[in-house]
């Protein structure tokens, strides 16, 4: 863990204490765990775990700094990644994950309860379902999604979640240049506005990364997110 928060503290600008490590060890031991019978995660070497989930959510801080960050969503957000690590970073964070796989909703429900989260929410629902519910649409200063879709489709999944003035954090991978500029479209009729792609190099991962930040300049219109499935079939 040393070598975790001597790199966030490098890369990141953020000081990781010995109880937030603690945290992240815990919550390390319970992933392999679960990983032996419900599959998880792919990654199952700690030091992986810890650049490639830990690290990996922890830069998102990168771009959250720029605005305030009190009420996060984590759409599509699997074992918790990159919402539990960035809340066990910043413990003021209002955190809501969304997962719609059983056994991936109940993961996250237990390290929440193992880790004594506080002001965590764990919603077992599709991305379009939330999208459309008055208790989520338009009420968060960040939402974020690491490996959920293609962005054309993913947006339509995050950008009814934000408020104005509000993002939008996608973590993707070198596709990621490609996909905003097929994007562009859906980002604008769902009243959103490409800030930047952020470049995050991992320590031994070889693989191009980018954050796609998204600005909320204008209220989502009423008709989007639409059903369930259209917007990965039919992409804006």
């Amino acid at each position: 863990m040393n070598n975790l928060a001597r790199l966030a503290k490098m890369m990141i600008g953020v000081s990781l204490s010995t109880e937030q490590l603690n945290i992240l060890k815990k919550y390390e031991k319970e992933l392999l765990e679960w990983n032996s019978l419900y599959n998880l995660t792919a990654i199952q070497e700690p030091e992986k775990i810890r650049i490639k989930h830990f690290l990996d959510s922890l830069t998102c801080l990168i771009v959250m700094r720029e605005k305030p960050s009190e009420r996060l969503i984590d759409v599509g957000t699997g074992a918790g990644f990159p919402g539990i690590p960035l809340k066990i970073a910043c413990p003021q964070l209002q955190l809501t994950l969304v997962e719609s796989v059983g056994k991936k909703a109940n993961f996250c429900r237990h390290i929440v309860k193992s880790l004594a989260l506080e002001n965590v929410e764990v919603v077992q629902e599709r991305a379009e379902t939330i999208g459309k519910l008055p208790k989520y649409r338009e009420k968060f200063d960040w939402v974020v999604a690491r490996a959920v879709a293609s962005l054309p489709t993913l947006v339509e999944y995050l950008l009814p979640l934000a408020h104005i003035g509000g993002g939008v954090i996608a973590m993707k991978g070198e596709s990621a240049i490609a996909e905003a500029h097929a994007a562009d479209r859906a980002i604008h009729l769902l009243g959103g506005r490409l800030n930047r792609l952020e470049p995050i190099t991992l320590p031994g991962v070889v693989d191009e990364r980018y954050l796609v930040v998204i600005e909320k300049v204008a209220a989502t219109p009423v008709q989007y997110p639409r059903h369930v499935g259209i917007p990965s079939k039919k992409p804006l």
